[in-house]
């Protein structure tokens, strides 16, 4: 069989474009291929040739051949030379009409994962940066990445080969010394670096503690409405959840203890009552104590951006309260730093501290450990504390902006209640459906959740809206709340 002249290819090279000559050289003899202008089972030209011929190094051919090779695309043999594979890649036999099963024959979802999939997800997002008005996402633009580049410079620089390799399952015990100290100092509660777990994110320590904990069939309160994410890692469990009412003063305790005595487990929001903004009472916060030391259950505290306060004393946290070891404190950075950060903490009770360190490593071992020492030393020097004085007050202003921008634009269909913590806002309607008004909002380019995404019932679920005003610039609310009006009207019309 003859051997192709290199020209036959159709390569052509064109220093101006950002991909290199190899590259280059590798997608025009692949599209060769593919256009079938080579035959396969034809003779290539060697690397020498097409180095020759194109006006390049040999090593650049060489390389690019050798990629077709990996690929399937080119085969080589002792004494023969290089040709187009015969048989030819997947791509290619659909290209030639070969079709392939248009659907994959597997066994169902097992029945907790066709649960976790048919749990309500809370806030669908647009694509795109943040805008009015994202949930979950705090001021990513004011984060001060100068110094926090400055702490991972410096620890790349003094990196040892001992920090290469696998680390502690618990955490940098830095990190954890550094979070030691700040709940102490910020939540009033009691704790050192032994109680403390480092996780990959609040979410992980929401699963790490149910799979620990639970066993199938096991009824686990949660709030209703309550954080889908704790809702997914009850389910994933096996737990049976039991809804619990949500009033003026949080959990409502009494109903818990009519709906499901026997239960193994609370998760629970004190601070901040995810969606609702409510604080548990102090009544509340003891009732609860005094019933899960009773019913010897174990109490989830997520305590997840109790940081950001409006005019309200600072509550401790339930934890601080919790004299029999039952409260299991979560936190996270996603809400006071940045979410992509993925690192959060889970404070253990003692009898518990062996068991959950075995399921983080037996989980994925431990978050990165250059992510975890920059974060203790952006902690130890002093960034965080004054990252948070910061942000408080840049928070104040957002939400004010919010609310001025709902009184302006949506006075009369749209009441915004009172925020004392946190980075999102409850607003209710009147005389339209949420659940339209979201689909409306999407179609103009703003985000917002209803408050029924967070329900279990439907009986129970709140014609309302969740806004979150973290990440929206003080300029952008009123621009937000007039699409957002003209969101409802159209709701309204429709």
């Amino acid at each position: 069989m003859a051997t192709l002249p290199p020209t036959s290819l159709f390569v052509r090279l064109d220093s101006r474009l950002r991909q290199g000559l190899q590259q280059q050289i590798y997608a025009s003899i692949r599209r060769a291929i593919l256009d079938r202008v080579v035959a396969p089972g034809a003779r290539m030209p060697s690397s020498r040739a097409l180095a020759v011929d194109l006006g390049v190094s040999r090593t650049t051919t060489l390389l690019a051949v050798q990629q077709l090779q990996a690929e399937g695309y080119l085969t080589a043999r002792r004494g023969s030379g290089t040709s187009v594979a015969v048989e030819l890649p997947d791509d290619l036999l659909q290209r030639r009409g070969v079709a392939l099963p248009s659907k994959a024959r597997h066994p169902a979802l097992s029945r907790r994962g066709a649960a976790v999939v048919a749990s309500p997800h809370g806030a669908e997002r647009l694509s795109g940066p943040p805008r009015a008005f994202r949930l979950g996402t705090p001021a990513v633009d004011l984060f001060p990445l100068s110094a926090w580049s400055r702490l991972v410079n410096r620890r790349l620089r003094s990196v040892t080969g001992a920090q290469l390799d696998y680390g502690d399952p618990a955490g940098f015990r830095p990190l954890r010394e550094a979070i030691a100290t700040h709940v102490q100092t910020a939540r009033g509660t009691r704790c050192d670096a032994e109680h403390v777990l480092i996780v990959a994110g609040a979410q992980q320590g929401f699963e790490l503690v149910c799979r620990l904990l639970l066993d199938p069939g096991d009824r686990a309160w949660m709030e209703e409405p309550g954080y889908p994410g704790a809702r997914s890692a009850l389910r994933a469990a096996g737990a049976r959840i039991v809804p619990v009412p949500v009033d003026a003063e949080g959990l409502d305790v009494s109903a818990g203890a009519r709906r499901a005595a026997d239960a193994r487990l609370v998760y629970v929001t004190p601070s901040h009552q995810y969606p609702l903004g409510v604080p548990m009472s102090l009544s509340r916060r003891l009732a609860l104590l005094s019933w899960a030391r009773a019913a010897r259950a174990w109490v989830i505290e997520d305590d997840y951006d109790s940081e950001f306060r409006y005019g309200a004393r600072p509550i401790p946290c339930l934890h601080g309260l919790d004299v029999d070891g039952r409260v299991i404190y979560v936190g996270s950075f996603s809400k006071t730093l940045f979410p992509a950060l993925r690192l959060g903490f889970v404070i253990v009770p003692p009898d518990l501290q062996a068991g959950l360190v075995a399921a983080r490593a037996a989980a994925d071992q431990h978050p990165p450990t250059l992510d975890q020492a920059v974060l203790a030393d952006f902690i130890v020097d002093g960034h965080f504390a004054r990252h948070l004085r910061r942000m408080r007050l840049v928070y104040q202003e957002r939400l004010e902006a919010l609310n001025a921008a709902a009184e302006r634009c949506c006075r009369g269909v749209l009441r915004v209640r009172r925020v004392r913590t946190g980075l999102h806002a409850l607003a209710d309607l009147e005389g339209v459906d949420a659940v339209r008004v979201v689909k409306e909002a999407a179609a103009r380019g703003v985000e917002v959740a209803s408050a029924a995404a967070y329900c279990a019932s439907r009986t129970a679920a709140l014609n309302a809206l969740v806004l979150g005003f973290g990440a929206v610039r003080p300029e952008a609310p009123r621009r937000g709340m007039e699409r957002l009006a003209a969101a409802i009207e159209a709701a309204r019309r429709r």
